[in-house]
């Protein structure tokens, strides 16, 4: 796995997207846990799965856990 990098979702926003940031760059948008996952794959955790991102202590959530979607 390649290394650990700081990972933080953002609150979600009135369309209940949540920012992605990873290592200082935000990748883009998420509207779900798969999203999150997708973004940490493009980031070089190829390994992260859907699972992964919701047990995973390498992401802070803020503004609520990977079950909140809405703002």
């Amino acid at each position: 796995m390649a290394t650990a990098k700081p990972v933080i979702v953002y609150p979600p926003d009135e369309q209940g997207g949540r920012r992605v940031r990873v290592d200082g760059a935000i990748l883009g948008l998420a509207y779900g846990v798969r999203d999150v996952s997708a973004f940490m794959q493009e980031a070089g955790l190829q390994s992260f799965d859907e699972m992964d991102v919701v047990r995973s202590a390498l992401i802070e959530w803020r503004g609520g856990g990977p079950d909140v979607w809405t703002h």
